[in-house]
């Protein structure tokens, strides 16, 4: 028994001293606001104060606290009215809010002991917290519930606002019915259904709750649905409901979910894909204090216990041995990245036509001059900062469950529950839990995570919590694949651009991550193509092509999936064929833009914006004009090289995403893109070798943090098009305007992903 003070109260904890305070928290006081994202110090999520000194929780063991004043975001302030909880509120600051415990707790020690710290005092201490974001059927997905690719918005925009109008009428025709007066008489504003004439009106719930409410109404056509002039909300920066939650630590995610006779379970995963266990003996970890039992699986072996501590020491002392027979014992990073650029290389090699417009091989082949140029993107990690986990509670006759589950798509989840069990999907009841990020991590992972806790709760029979830590989620990573582009374009002697082949090499990440929607026929992946075509550019003859490759590593759609990587590409490029051509980078896009009145609009803006090509002494601009799908952006990086280090000190973006919903949340999305961006070109790159990745937790794959971030500035251009998705646009246009930058800066252009020496 251990005694703590924690937030002004002395409690006693049942568990060993050399506990981590962090799961002391969680797990004996259900503090849960004090969220694990690492376990050793390198990300601060779970930041607490100790003495008033801000403390990594997942560090700290209890033992050593006796005495000691221990405060966690719930006992920052009684109300959650700290002036950082309510500057946090103010500003809108959380997307995902997993991190924003910490982020508070490490800025209100600072603010304790220096009430004024400079921007440069606020830097540093900052920089030690991880920040990931930076900050649903969908008929897109054919009707089924998901949530990825920016497509939220662009799929339930023009439904929801059908329902809404439909929804409206009926308030009508039922407050009217109630009133017997007739239905012209009667509207609605600000959530109340209201006849003037009477000085009569009811709140939308009352008119809901009436007897007999009116719900045969006539579809509203398209056309007859709200003029924008008339629109009240759509466009305004109305506040988020979830965000004061996420400034006190009161915001649920699966990881948090504590259940009455609830297991903890961690999974000894098998170091290579396709491997399989051999459990020697398991004494010495059944005999762990805490640990219930041990179940082995196909991949894995599964530690089961009271506790997070104990399941992890039952696992380190589990005596396995695994098989090794799987082909991606050979699977190495290195050597795919060779292949890769041996097959953009090799035209004897099968390519997929991705899209073909005149005839490129033709002019390719007929012309006496052609340019050539080559790009590499590596593997990248999601680095989400929850890590997976699921919690499952499978029902007494194993043929049901209720799951709760942070997920980008609800419909797979419950379809791999009900398959695993082999039952119907009305017996699975699915609570949808906030996500501590997902970035395409969270899309199809319950196939293989869901699908074991609902396994080890069966055997159980009992709620099981499973947990990956950090180190298992890097391990098994469903990575951005490695690409290499090879770029063939031909010039007229105007240096008009007349012909461009874009041919990418890459596994499919389509063929992995949903098989059910892979044609071998075809074997189209848009997950790696998107972002090839020719869009707006004007280029009589042009032809993308994919060359196909069989993967080494496990395969997931990453921010931007296509886009980011074939920018980056197309983007250096076009660069490139305007120094040849003896023009600037502005004037040459402008040419190839000028069919396309609304992307030359997005593009002149980010030039005006940036006052593009004026930068300061030793520094230079760059730009990139990137689409994503329907929505069209512009951005500059302005850059310089301090200490031998490229340094970013502003960004630049012009958007054009149609319709703006939220301008607020729109912004902080696009800035979180750059960011995601930018953190591919200074830092992330995941390696493996003998089918083992190489990295193990934030301190060797780190994604930037505050001192990395530059100034950004984002301007949204409403053209009235159709709304589409800010979450990705971001993303594509960061990576080539840093590196069109450099190029203006050192004649040199990165052709490669992370840049090669500029790790900071």
């Amino acid at each position: 028994m251990v005694t703590l003070n924690v937030n002004g109260r002395t409690v006693d904890i049942d568990a060993s001293p050399d506990t981590p305070l962090l799961w002391a928290l969680r797990e004996n006081l259900q503090l849960v606001g004090t969220r694990y994202g690492c376990g050793l110090g390198a990300c601060g999520a779970c930041t607490v104060h100790v003495d008033g000194e801000a403390t990594f929780a997942c560090m700290a063991l209890i033992g050593d606290l006796e005495g000691s004043e221990i405060t966690t975001i719930e006992g920052l302030s009684g109300e959650g009215d700290h002036p950082l909880q309510r500057a946090w509120i103010a500003e809108q600051t959380p997307q995902c809010g997993y991190c924003q415990s910490g982020q508070i707790m490490r800025a209100a020690a600072l603010l304790a002991r220096t009430p004024q710290p400079s921007r440069e005092e606020i830097v540093e201490e900052m920089s030690i917290n991880l920040c990931r974001c930076a900050t649903y059927g969908n008929p897109v997905f054919g009707g089924i519930l998901f949530t990825a690719g920016s497509a939220a918005v662009e799929g339930y925009y023009p439904i929801l606002r059908q329902a809404g109008a439909q929804v409206r009428q009926a308030l009508i025709l039922t407050a009217a019915a109630h009133w017997s007066v007739p239905r012209e008489e009667v509207t609605t504003r600000e959530g109340a259904v209201i006849h003037e004439a009477s000085n009569r009106s009811m709140r939308y719930g009352e008119v809901a709750a009436l007897p007999v409410p009116v719900s045969d109404v006539r579809e509203v056509a398209p056309e007859n649905l709200k003029p924008r002039e008339e629109w009240r909300i759509v466009g305004t920066d109305l506040q988020r409901l979830d965000i004061p939650a996420k400034t006190v630590g009161a915001a649920l995610y699966s990881i948090d979910v504590t259940l009455p006779d609830m297991l903890t379970a961690v999974q000894l995963l098998a170091p290579v894909e396709g491997e399989t266990p051999t459990l020697n003996s398991d004494a010495a970890a059944r005999a762990v204090d805490g640990v219930v039992d041990v179940v082995v699986l196909n991949h894995s072996v599964a530690v089961l216990a009271t506790n997070f501590t104990s399941a992890l020491a039952g696992r380190d002392a589990l005596d396995v041995t695994w098989s090794e027979t799987s082909p991606f014992r050979s699977a190495d990073s290195d050597g795919e990245l060779a292949a890769l650029a041996e097959a953009a290389d090799d035209f004897d090699q099968d390519a997929i036509i991705w899209e073909d417009q005149g005839d490129a091989e033709a002019a390719l082949s007929e012309s006496g001059t052609v340019i050539t140029s080559r790009y590499t993107t590596e593997h990248v990690y999601h680095a989400q900062m929850e890590p997976l986990n699921a919690v499952a509670s499978v029902d007494d006759d194993g043929l049901g469950a209720e799951v709760w589950l942070g997920t980008q798509s609800q419909t797979v989840s419950i379809a791999v529950a009900s398959a695993v069990l082999g039952t119907t999907p009305d017996r699975i009841r699915l609570n949808l839990m906030e996500m501590g990020g997902a970035f395409g991590r969270r899309t199809a992972f319950a196939r293989d995570l869901l699908r074991d806790t609902l396994l080890l709760s069966r055997s159980a029979g009992r709620p099981v919590k499973l947990i990956w830590t950090r180190e298992d989620d890097v391990k098994n990573g469903w990575l951005r694949p490695a690409t290499v582009h090879r770029m063939d374009a031909v010039m007229g002697s105007d240096g008009t651009l007349t012909a461009m082949r874009h041919r990418v090499a890459s596994p499919s990440i389509l063929e992995f991550l949903f098989p059910n929607r892979w044609d071998p026929d075809t074997r189209r992946d848009g997950l790696i193509m998107e972002g090839t075509e020719r869009s707006d550019y004007d280029i009589p003859d042009f032809r993308t092509e994919h060359v196909l490759m069989p993967r080494q590593s496990r395969l997931g759609a990453w921010r931007s999936i296509g886009w980011g990587p074939n920018m980056f590409a197309r983007e250096c490029f076009v660069d490139e064929l305007a120094a040849a051509a003896g023009s600037d980078p502005v004037a040459y896009r402008r040419r190839l833009l000028a069919q396309s009145p609304r992307a030359l609009n997005v593009f002149n803006t980010a030039v005006e914006m940036s006052d593009f090509g004026n930068a300061p002494e030793g520094r230079a601009h760059g730009l990139a004009f990137a689409g994503y799908k329907a929505t069209l952006g512009t951005g500059v990086a302005e850059v310089s090289y301090e200490n031998e280090q490229l340094r970013v000190h502003r960004f630049w973006a012009a958007i054009d995403p149609g319709v703006v919903i939220h301008p607020q949340g729109y912004r902080a999305q696009v800035e979180g893109g750059i960011l995601f961006g930018l953190s591919s070109v200074l830092r992330e790159r995941t390696s493996f070798t003998g089918g083992q990745i190489d990295q193990n937790n934030y301190y060797d794959y780190e994604p930037i943090r505050m001192p990395d971030i530059p100034e950004l500035e984002v301007t949204l251009i409403e053209s009235g098009n159709p709304p589409s998705g800010g979450g990705e646009i971001g993303v594509p246009m960061t990576a080539p305007a840093v590196a069109n930058a450099v190029r203006e800066l050192t004649a040199a252009t990165p052709q490669r992903l992370p840049f090669p020496g500029v790790e900071t």
